[in-house]
């Protein structure tokens, strides 16, 4: 017989985080010696008929509200009828941003991976098992440790020495402005550093509100050679107009999609030639299953995929994908080996600490079963805010 979801048991915990708290927007974490900010997740456990569970710790409160949406649905389904329910799920997600279909879909593929007992790069069929990683850093600001493009430079070196050969900068984040001459400077302190060490990225996250400004810092890139141009607009990444315009104008190639959402538009920007990489995250681009699409479809395109930040189901990804070039390891900081990204919850060891990968720089692949990580749900427990179960 095949089996039935039985359960869906949704939780919303919070951890702390030392040294960081919101900036003046209430929602990009940034650092702040001394202070501690409680950040709320959640985790999800689909159960079944049988021995096994599909679990998975991550995602916000849009994502949580929209997993209710969908729970009646798959109760009594077939857990392993994955690519029936993403569809079915798109569907009833179609009003909004569907990034509580990726909490669900990467659970129905950890279960997936216990049930056959094959960690999940296994069942999307592996390419490679070690991770080249770059070191993605915290926003810069002042009297942060990354206060000044020499403070940059110094931490590129020791990212370097730590065995990382790419590392991102991210732009200047005080009280929303920002100067060009800054993002130049910056540019140009990494880059006459370690520009013939590493392959060098800069991510603006949407901050430069003209295209002179955003041409002028990538073509600072360009005196470098860079290796991506993050996201430079005010339009948050959504422009295909915008996005071609100044590719035609400038060298470095571009990175774009991490902020639209799933494998059409992101196959539309390259197809406009509106992005050199495409980009999909597996919590925020539908699951696995999505994150799976987009990267098979940028394959088709001869285009690179590049995943969005650090986790388990990041790297199960990227160890089944040819056409990938960095895992990023982030938001890392000089004065802290603790990622923001990482949840206090991992029992086996899992880290995406800065110091976690090996001499080559590289990172290796869960090989349990499913996700292959094991998470402490007492933790997760005793740190509750909410708890909601669909049965």
């Amino acid at each position: 017989m095949s089996p039935e979801i039985t359960r869906i048991e949704l939780t919303a915990f919070t951890y702390p985080i030392p040294d960081v708290r919101l900036d003046h927007t209430a929602q990009k974490l940034v650092y702040a010696p001394g202070e501690t900010y409680n950040r709320q997740i959640h985790g999800i456990r689909i159960h079944t008929d049988t021995e096994f569970t599909g679990e998975y710790i991550g995602g916000g409160k849009p994502a949580a509200t929209q997993v209710g949406l969908c729970a009646e649905y798959l109760l009594g389904a077939n857990p392993l009828q994955r690519e029936k329910h993403w569809n079915a799920m798109r569907e009833m997600l179609r009003k909004y941003d569907q990034m509580g279909l990726g909490l669900i879909d990467i659970a129905l593929w950890d279960f997936a991976g216990k049930y056959a007992g094959l960690p999940i790069h296994e069942l999307l069929g592996t390419h490679r098992t070690r991770l080249p990683a770059y070191a993605s850093t915290y926003f810069a600001q002042l009297d942060s440790g990354l206060s000044s493009p020499a403070d940059f430079a110094d931490f590129a070196e020791t990212c370097y020495e730590y065995g990382y050969r790419g590392f991102k900068t991210h732009t200047w984040c005080e009280t929303g402005a920002y100067d060009v001459e800054d993002e130049i400077e910056l540019i140009e302190a990494v880059g006459d550093r370690v520009g013939d060490r590493m392959a060098l990225m800069h991510d603006p996250v949407g901050k430069y509100e003209t295209r002179a400004d955003a041409l002028r810092v990538g073509r600072a890139c360009d005196e470098y050679g860079y290796f991506w141009y993050e996201d430079p607009y005010k339009d948050m990444g959504r422009s295909q107009h915008g996005h071609r315009n100044l590719r035609q104008s400038m060298d470095t190639p571009i990175l774009q999609t991490e902020l639209v959402r799933g494998v059409e538009p992101t196959v539309d920007f390259v197809a406009n030639d509106a992005t050199d990489f495409a980009r999909a995250d597996p919590e925020w681009d539908g699951g696995i299953t999505g994150a799976m699409k987009i990267a098979r479809a940028a394959e088709g395109l001869g285009v690179d995929i590049e995943y969005h930040l650090a986790g388990p189901a990041q790297r199960h990804c990227m160890a089944a994908t040819r056409n990938s070039n960095f895992y990023e390891l982030g938001l890392v900081h000089p004065t802290s080996k603790e990622p923001h990204s990482e949840y206090p919850v991992y029992q086996d060891g899992y880290t995406d600490r800065i110091d976690g990968i090996d001499a080559d720089g590289t990172v290796g692949i869960p090989d349990g079963p499913g996700l292959g990580v094991e998470y402490d749900w007492d933790y997760v427990s005793e740190n509750r805010v909410e708890r909601t179960v669909y049965e």
